[in-house]
């Protein structure tokens, strides 16, 4: 009977790890974007060029789906070369001893509205991990010459001072709420 049970279990997890799909973040499709308020009267918008994202699915949807994304942090572009090297210092993400920036799901919940999910999940920034949730809508997937691919939007707030980005404690000049807009497309691969 032991012997019974344990073919069974192996049986249910060989299925369930074939029922998953691989997905990677289509970098040419993709892009991880941020604001943050400056001098209390406009924003600064900028964006991380080089990372890699991996998504784990079971089926279609986004159910029990898996995220993991490491980012270059001296990837970091605000189209004003002087800004992006004094964000790349010590004053803010210390690039040369913090060069990644990671996130890790730890779940993911459907709410009432269609296609939209609640992640949650693991960021990592100058070596501080802190819980959030991204506010993810789904939208869908679509096959093209290249391939299947699935495409997302997850938004998010962050406090950078959660992270020891401390410059300007009275954020005066640069607030202290960070936007985050995920535009994602993922490859099935």
């Amino acid at each position: 009977m032991k012997n019974l049970i344990s073919l069974v279990a192996l049986i249910f997890l060989t299925v369930s790890a074939f029922a998953q799909t691989q997905w990677k973040a289509d970098p040419y499709h993709s892009s991880l974007n941020f604001e943050i308020l400056h001098s209390g009267i406009s924003i600064v918008n900028g964006k991380f060029l080089e990372y890699t994202g991996n998504l784990t699915t079971d089926g279609e949807a986004l159910n029990n789906a898996n995220f993991d994304v490491v980012i270059k942090v001296k990837s970091i572009n605000t189209n004003v070369e002087k800004r992006d090297n004094h964000l790349r210092s010590a004053d803010f993400f210390e690039v040369e001893k913090f060069p990644d920036m990671t996130f890790k799901s730890t779940k993911i919940v459907a709410t009432d509205t269609p296609d939209q999910y609640l992640l949650y999940g693991d960021l990592t920034i100058k070596d501080v991990t802190k819980e959030v949730i991204f506010d993810v809508y789904y939208g869908g997937t679509a096959k093209s010459d290249q391939g299947e691919k699935l495409g997302l939007k997850a938004t998010t707030t962050i406090n950078r001072f959660d992270y020891n980005i401390d410059y300007d404690p009275s954020a005066a000049g640069v607030g202290k709420d960070v936007n985050i807009v995920v535009h994602g497309q993922f490859v099935k691969q």
